[in-house]
């Protein structure tokens, strides 16, 4: 499936290494408010429990990052195999994923090549999928694979982040179950203190579990099937936010896409586990929740897709021309907005 390509959105600049790194910790970012029929807000993340109201509901992604890039051995210098998600038919050694090499995708590869790993393991190209872009490949490892990238990966990392973070870097301070190959970044920076602030404030918070898979999808890339699980108490409690008249906020496109995969024909949530396939375009109906809280994304990903069905074209655009005349950072360690149409 191709997606359409996105509209153009104003382009931020990049941030390069974590917020506590260029401030005084996680949630030292700056945080773009939109409120319908209002103009557009410059606050701090730390605001958040007061920029909400008593009776919202913050829905979070507890997926924990994998030090899902490997590198391999031999051949063509610092070649990397970034793991993105296993295999849909289940088989725990099969998994899609990308090599990159010097921070770019890597288009060699030939089907039946085998590629050595550290301690003896081997990763056999086995078919790219329709975009050539991701290989579904059959490690041959010591152990599980989870348990062999906790001993031989890394973080993947991309180009705009120019030399390596630890593992933590990349996990939020809620993440509870290993599984996605990125962080679920909408979420970074939060901490344990603003937390308990939030639900001092009357804000709740439900969980959800969504594995991402890598981000590096270019123009015209559907996003790839992901391994969710929405509990029945979340269920629960995003259905009785909506009937007592309180909000349901996302904490990233993870979750958006984890409950709207699980909307009833009466437009109510149950709980669900599976692969979620929904790829959510500009007329996709919405209905789930009433806020996001996201990152900034490049010009040309397609979250900005999933935004625009949340927002309208309208209300996006005005937001990214805001925060590129305001010197906001985009990617995985930059700044937030907070959607609330």
């Amino acid at each position: 499936m191709t997606t359409a390509a996105p509209f153009a959105v104003a382009e931020l600049e990049e941030a390069h290494e974590p917020a506590e790194e260029r401030g005084s910790g996680r949630d030292d970012v700056r945080l773009l408010v939109a409120r319908p029929g209002a103009e557009l807000e410059h606050a701090h993340f730390t605001q958040l429990p007061e920029l909400l109201e008593p009776g919202d509901l913050l829905v979070i992604n507890t997926s924990a990052t994998l030090p899902a890039a490997v590198s391999v051995r031999g051949g063509e210098g610092d070649l990397t195999l970034n793991l993105s998600s296993p295999a849909r038919d289940g088989e725990p050694n099969r998994w899609l994923a990308e090599l990159r090499q010097g921070g770019e995708r890597h288009r060699g590869g030939r089907a039946g090549e085998v590629l050595l790993l550290a301690e003896g393991a081997t990763a056999v190209l086995l078919e790219q999928d329709a975009y050539q872009r991701l290989w579904l490949v059959s490690l041959s490892v010591p152990g599980s694979v989870p348990d062999y990238l906790v001993r031989h990966g890394r973080p993947i990392r991309y180009g705009h982040v120019d030399r390596a973070w630890p593992l933590e870097c990349y996990r939020t301070v809620y993440a509870a179950e290993p599984g996605s190959a990125e962080m679920p970044s909408a979420g970074r920076a939060f901490t344990p203190e603003l937390i308990t602030r939030l639900i001092a404030h009357g804000v709740d918070l439900a969980p959800l579990v969504l594995h991402t898979g890598v981000s590096s999808l270019e123009i015209g890339e559907a996003p790839r099937p992901e391994r969710f699980r929405v509990p029945r108490a979340t269920a629960a409690r995003v259905n009785l936010t909506r009937e007592l008249g309180g909000r349901v906020i996302a904490v990233g496109t993870t979750v958006v896409r984890a409950l709207e995969s699980s909307v009833t024909a009466d437009e109510s949530v149950r709980a669900r586990e599976g692969w979620a396939d929904l790829v959510i375009e500009p007329d996709t109906p919405i209905h789930a929740l009433d806020g996001l809280l996201s990152g900034f994304h490049d010009p040309d990903s397609s979250h900005l897709a999933m935004l625009e069905a949340i927002a309208g074209r309208d209300l996006l655009e005005r937001c990214y021309d805001e925060a590129r005349d305001a010197g906001y950072l985009r990617h995985e360690f930059g700044d937030l907005h907070l959607l609330l149409p």
